[in-house]
């Protein structure tokens, strides 16, 4: 039989913020010619590099901050940047980061022990399979399971920002699952001020997102995206796919 579709947070938030942008980044092949390097997205893989290196209890290589900050330069992604003086500025905010957060790992007892580090995690849906690569994965004394998701382009965040946040509600499903028997939380840390917040999905919560889950993944995947109109949104001026979508006679953006 075939392999089911797959489906992940980024796959459906991508189609939540325009269904257009989902066809060329996921169904259409010439989307990949438009893609261009962001430079946020290499300032955060850095650091993700960085911080998971620093969790894993089997890597002994960044274990204080002079080693971190080492590894943080070998890792280092310049991809995106629009000049070297905006390279230089996002460089030294990385090292105040990651200098932060090391030593406040190392200052404070440890309440939990990381369990999984960079996971890919599966639930089958029915229709698809939902996907989801988490940060990081504590396990604290009274059995609650925590994911922690870092956030390198924020510099706070509110309990009501991690109840309202697609991919921390499809990782709580995805905890659920594989650990059944466990509480389950989710966590954001904003690594630019290091503030944290949490929430955890009630089981009534958890059954209502599932289901409305399953019924927009149906929708995902049985559209006809060659149909699909391009309409302008607020977004189209930043994406890289607005050359495709001027090619459509109907399509006018300022």
């Amino acid at each position: 039989m075939p392999r089911k579709p797959t489906l992940s947070p980024s796959k459906i938030s991508t189609y939540l913020a325009c269904p257009v942008k989902y066809r060329w980044t996921y169904i259409d092949d010439r989307g990949k010619w438009y893609l261009r390097a962001k430079s946020y997205y290499s300032f955060g893989l850095t650091l993700h590099k960085v911080l998971e290196r620093f969790h894993d209890a089997s890597d002994t290589g960044v274990q204080t901050v002079h080693q971190a900050l080492a590894a943080y330069e070998e890792n280092w992604i310049e991809a995106g940047f629009s000049s070297a003086e905006e390279m230089a500025e996002a460089f030294g905010e990385g090292k105040e980061i990651i200098s932060r957060h090391i030593e406040e790992a190392l200052a404070q007892p440890a309440a939990s022990k990381t369990i999984l580090i960079e996971k890919m995690l599966r639930k089958d849906l029915g229709e698809f399979v939902l996907l989801g690569r988490l940060d990081r994965v504590d396990e604290y004394e009274d059995g609650t399971i925590e994911v922690v998701d870092y956030k390198s382009g924020r510099s706070g965040v509110s309990d009501e920002d991690v109840a309202t946040d697609l991919a921390m509600c499809c990782y709580q499903l995805l905890l659920r699952h594989h650990f059944p028997d466990r509480p389950v939380r989710a966590s954001i840390l904003a690594l630019r001020s290091g503030t944290s917040a949490s929430h955890s999905l009630s089981e009534e919560d958890a059954e209502r997102f599932e289901q409305d889950l399953c019924v927009l993944g149906s929708h995902i995947l049985s559209c006809d995206y060659t149909e699909l109109v391009p309409t302008p949104k607020d977004l189209c001026p930043n994406c890289d796919f607005l050359p495709l979508c001027k090619k459509h006679p109907d399509f006018e953006v300022d």
